[in-house]
C-alpha cells in the first residue's frame, strides 16, 4: 500500500458557504446532507479530498446506506484514506447514538399477537451485529412478555442454543410459552437444516414440559423470517 505524508484540507480553509458547521448554524441541522454531517465529525479530509468529498465517497461505497455504515468495524473504516482510528471511532460513536435514540422512541410491547410484534421487540438487539446471537422471549398464558434472555453468542457462521439453558430459564420464570430468535449476519433469511432441526427439537422438548414454542424468528439487518408464518411449526 502506498504511504506518504499528505496535507489535510480542513473545514476552516473552505469557502464560508461550503462549511457544514456554519450551514448547520445558519440553516439548521436538517439542511445538511448525510455527507456534510459526517464531515463535521471527521473535521478534515486528505490531500485530494475535502471532508465532505471523503464522506461522500465513504457513503457511496456502502450504497449511501447509514445502516451498512453503522455495521463497519474501526479497521474497516480506517481503510479509507484520511480516516484514522480516532475519526473511525467518532463516526461509530455517532451512529451508535443515533441507533440508541431510534430504539428509545419505539414503544415497549407488553403482549405478543404475531411475528411483527416479536420483530419490533427484538430487532434492536440484532441490529448491526456481525456475529450470531440466540435470544428467547418468555410469555405468560395471555401472551404477555415476562422477560427476554440472551442464550448464546457465536461467530459469523453460527451459535449454540442449549435446550437445557432455554428451558431452565422458562421454568425459573414460570413461562407458559417461549419464542426463539436468532440472526443471520450473512443476510440470508432462509433457515438452515440446523435451524429447522433445533426448532423441532425444542418444540418437542417443550411439549413434555407443557411449555409451547410459539415461533422462531430469523433476523437479518433489514427483515425477518417466521417459522410460524411459514407453517414450519
Amino acid at each position: 500500500m502506498e504511504t506518504y505524508n499528505h496535507q489535510k484540507i480542513t473545514i476552516k480553509s473552505w469557502a464560508e458557504e461550503d462549511r457544514p458547521r456554519e450551514k448547520l448554524l445558519s440553516q439548521g441541522r436538517r439542511s445538511l446532507s448525510d455527507a456534510e454531517l459526517i464531515a463535521i465529525l471527521i473535521g478534515s479530509g486528505n490531500r485530494e479530498e475535502t471532508a465532505v468529498e471523503l464522506s461522500r465517497r465513504i457513503l457511496y461505497s456502502f450504497d449511501n446506506d447509514l445502516d451498512k455504515l453503522g455495521r463497519l468495524s474501526v479497521n474497516e473504516l480506517s481503510k479509507f484514506k484520511g480516516i484514522g482510528e480516532a475519526k473511525a471511532i467518532t463516526i461509530m460513536a455517532a451512529l451508535e447514538l443515533g441507533r440508541r435514540r431510534r430504539e428509545s422512541e419505539k414503544p415497549q410491547l407488553s403482549k405478543i399477537t404475531g411475528s411483527r410484534d416479536i420483530y419490533q421487540l427484538l430487532n434492536r438487539y440484532f441490529s448491526d451485529l456481525n456475529h450470531e446471537e440466540f435470544w428467547i422471549l418468555l410469555l405468560n398464558r395471555a401472551n404477555g412478555v415476562l422477560s427476554r434472555h440472551l442464550i448464546s453468542k457465536g461467530g459469523q457462521s453460527g451459535t449454540i442454543a442449549d435446550p437445557k439453558i432455554i428451558f431452565k430459564s422458562a421454568l425459573e420464570n414460570n413461562a407458559a410459552s417461549i419464542i426463539l430468535a436468532h440472526n443471520h449476519p450473512s443476510g440470508n433469511l432462509k433457515p438452515s437444516q440446523a435451524d429447522i432441526s433445533l426448532t423441532r427439537k425444542l418444540r418437542e422438548a417443550g411439549s413434555f414440559l407443557d411449555i409451547a414454542v410459539l415461533d422462531h424468528l430469523i433476523f437479518t439487518n433489514s427483515s425477518y423470517f417466521s417459522f410460524a408464518d411459514e407453517g414450519l411449526l
